[in-house]
């Protein structure tokens, strides 16, 4: 398995991670915690290290999964977790990055997980009733206590990241990245490769719309968090299908599958970047594993970024109110 190092905490990670989310939150009903516990275990035989959760995936139910299915194995791999959305009794999230929130959110996580030690420990959203700085304080506090290996932020912004980093040092940040949403193109991974912050993609495959597995005429139920994603709707669904067209036509060239094709391109990026792709499917994580036999010379990705620029994708890729928890 290649591996990649992230940030100021020295993480060793497989280059390829396991986001556990879509196991038991976001993508339908909840499956069957044996067969997760199993393909989590699966995933690590075939040489995954790096496994994504959060405390409000469930909320509570998936760390409770991952920490079950990591026992024994603790030691061998590098988890991370997520505070700072808490879920009402309405089932609304809420931002929540009060200093005593996050460290009893910490704690709680910890037993769940069955652990003494978090690798790397992110703020899941910035809150903009609490400055960063007191959140980066409170990291470097947790680090100090051997609670923490390193911490991050999810789905923030350049402005954001440096007043963070400038209190303790960052180990990652986790935000959207793919062939489909390629903003942080432009700030976010230039400063991070500067910082030396390591980058963990989520949705590398566009939330599955990479994979050519979702028709034009899609409809994602209400448990499907794809369901508010302007993207993946009507006109817009439609329209992106070329997208989809022109990576089935590059993964036919290179004897591949789109996924891996849309997987290998993230990897190219950069060596500080670790995308972490869920699956609830053996065959699926075996596939998407593949993609590390997958390698670009330099004129196929200048090829490839020609493409992606003259295949803009319609529609925003989130509502309006959760568009506003993207930090600047």
């Amino acid at each position: 398995m290649q591996t990649r190092t992230l940030g100021a905490a020295a993480l060793k990670v497989s280059a390829l991670g396991l986001g556990c989310m879509g196991m038991s939150h976001g993508y339908g009903p909840a499956k069957p915690k044996e067969e997760m516990k199993n393909l989590i275990h699966e995933a690590f035989d075939l040489g995954v290290t790096f496994f994504d959760t959060a405390e409000c995936y469930g909320p509570f139910a998936n760390e409770l999964l991952v920490g079950e299915a990591l026992e024994g194995i603790r030691d061998k791999v590098v988890l991370a977790t997520k505070c700072g959305i808490h879920i009402d009794e309405n089932g609304r999230q809420l931002l929540d990055a009060r200093p005593e929130a996050i460290r009893k959110s910490l704690e709680g996580s910890l037993k769940r997980l069955r652990t003494d030690v978090i690798d790397l420990y992110y703020l899941h959203r910035v809150d903009p009733k609490v400055p960063v700085e007191e959140v980066a304080e409170l990291m470097g506090e947790f680090i100090r206590e051997g609670k923490i290996r390193g911490w991050g932020l999810s789905e923030a912004g350049p402005k954001t990241i440096a007043r963070a980093q400038a209190v303790t040092k960052l180990t990652a940040l986790q935000s959207e990245y793919s062939m489909m949403f390629r903003d942080p193109e432009a700030k976010i991974l230039p400063l991070l490769k500067a910082e030396n912050i390591g980058f963990v993609p989520f949705s590398p495959l566009g939330k599955g719309f990479l994979t050519g597995a979702i028709t034009a005429d899609a409809k994602f139920g209400n448990d499907d968090c794809r369901h508010i994603i302007p993207r993946l709707q009507g006109e817009n669904l439609h329209a992106n299908m070329k997208l989809v067209a022109e990576v089935q036509e590059l993964a036919r060239a290179k004897n591949a599958t789109p996924a891996q094709i849309a997987l290998a391109w993230v990897l190219a990026q950069g060596d500080f970047i670790a995308p972490i792709p869920g699956t609830t499917r053996l065959e699926r994580l075996k596939e998407n594993l593949g993609a590390l036999r997958v390698e670009f010379s330099s004129d196929e990705l200048a090829h490839i970024r020609e493409l992606l620029d003259a295949t803009p994708v319609a529609g925003d890729r989130y509502p309006a109110e959760l568009a506003k928890r993207v930090a600047e």
